[in-house]
């Protein structure tokens, strides 16, 4: 029986998981198909549902889901619980579970693209959703010393950082329309881009929060946005004299994580990038 695999997102037309994660099964000759699952909010219960299924091996979950999927499963894994957000899914024992691997994606990747050691050092994040809160949660487990939470609707900001206090007391939460934004970017030794702030074919495509001018050219600039694979944030961050990192880089960790935890196979990590690279290559071209 050919086991379907799939991810759960809207809009989701720019996905590129579906070829990364098909690259890892095929390696493996695992007899699955994974497929994009166009899922707006209202067909999110009946989509996770249908998991229960034999023929269903799992899913990846992503934007605007991995806050509200949590409500649709049998149990959610500690670190997901911790974080407040699932991007994957597994069938173990004919429960349901969600675990997160966007933690695990973004430190693997931050070190691995930059050799940056978060340990008592500064950082700036943008966004306060799904990925920021597994960035934020990460970064306080790593032992960063002080994060500023920056997002365009503060309370999303101060509630996020209200729930790392425990593990980060050093947390400040601010707006991005205001002036501490570019004192926090020019303090920081680590800035990371959660938001979808200049995607390509989005409302912001083009755009950039932070010029040349508000970066430190010491300072590791991530951006998790991966198409554009330059972004206006990247490019800004390169002309400043910055580390850059983007966003492909965690997909494929995270999603290597998923991989494993799906068929307990070592993730072909160096196939799944080589799959992914070329899919954004059409994808960009097209």
């Amino acid at each position: 029986m050919t086991r379907l695999v799939g991810i759960f997102g809207y809009p989701l037309s720019h996905s590129l998981s579906p070829a990364i994660q098909q690259a890892a099964f095929d390696y493996h000759n695992i007899d699955a198909v994974y497929q994009a699952w166009q899922t707006p909010p209202e067909e999110l219960a009946s989509g996770v549902a249908k998991l229960r299924e034999d023929r269903y091996l799992g899913a990846n979950v992503t934007i605007p889901h991995k806050v509200k999927v949590m409500q649709h499963l049998d149990r959610i894994d500690r670190m997901a619980a911790d974080i407040g957000a699932v991007n994957t899914i597994v069938k173990e024992g004919g429960e349901l579970v969600g675990y997160n691997t966007d933690a695990y994606g973004f430190i693997k990747s931050l070190k691995d693209c930059s050799g940056l050691d978060p340990r008592g050092k500064r950082a700036l994040l943008l966004g306060a959703g799904g990925a920021a809160r597994a960035a934020a949660y990460a970064l306080a487990k790593e032992g960063i010393a002080h994060l500023t939470i920056a997002n365009r609707t503060l309370s999303r900001a101060e509630s996020l950082a209200d729930e790392i206090k425990n593990l980060l007391p050093d947390v400040q939460a601010i707006a991005t329309a205001e002036p501490g934004l570019i004192e926090a970017a020019q303090d920081a030794d680590l800035i990371v881009n959660a938001t979808s702030t200049g995607m390509r074919h989005s409302e912001s495509e083009g755009q950039t929060m932070l010029t040349t001018g508000a970066i430190p050219p010491s300072a590791v600039v991530y951006d998790m946005v991966y198409n554009p694979p330059e972004t206006p944030l990247t490019a800004e961050a390169r002309r400043a004299g910055a580390t850059v990192v983007g966003g492909l880089s965690m997909l494929i960790h995270q999603g290597a994580a998923a991989f494993q935890r799906w068929t307990g196979k070592e993730a072909p990590i160096s196939v799944m990038m080589a799959a992914g690279k070329k899919a954004l290559s059409q994808m960009v071209s097209s």
